[in-house]
């Protein structure tokens, strides 16, 4: 059996993570999702993250049919999740520069197992989701006080 393991955030889950994980599935028999814990998340993306906590982004994660196992770990990288787990393949999503995870290439091939790179869907990311979120809302709300606005000009 070919382990697989993948890790990230997770924090608002989208396309671009499916196609990911559909991906990193299929490089291997099976595929454990490493995310971040909430404590790490947020230091790694500021005060503001994550928007799940850990164990709801597990719980979608889990619910998904290429996904077997999600391991939550609390440092801002997944060294110490990987030495536990020695996958065979460990899969680095396209926003990740090589020069960056270079400990975990090092690691992942002091076991033989192996480190891939793979494209990541182009225009996806939870920051765009949230600041999309975000802005659709901020229009909402003016659109609301436009109208509450023409709403009492007409009453007076």
């Amino acid at each position: 059996m070919t382990v697989v393991t993948v890790n990230g955030c997770f924090d608002v889950l989208h396309v671009g993570h499916i196609k990911l994980l559909k991906r990193a599935k299929s490089f291997g028999d099976y595929l454990i999702v490493l995310i971040n814990s909430d404590a790490s998340v947020k230091r790694l993306k500021g005060a503001d993250r994550p928007i799940n906590t850990a164990q709801d982004r597990a719980e979608i994660l889990r619910a998904l049919a290429c996904v077997n196992e999600v391991v939550i770990f609390n440092e801002d990288t997944p060294l110490n999740a990987l030495n536990a787990i020695q996958p065979d393949i460990h899969v680095k999503g396209g926003s990740y520069i090589k020069e960056k995870v270079e400990e975990e290439k090092k690691l992942v091939e002091s076991w033989g197992g192996k480190i891939l790179f793979t494209k990541l869907a182009e225009g996806y990311s939870s920051t765009n989701v949230i600041n999309k979120a975000a802005l659709k809302k901020k229009q909402d709300d003016e659109n609301m006080e436009k109208a509450l606005n023409g709403y009492l000009l007409q009453r007076v």
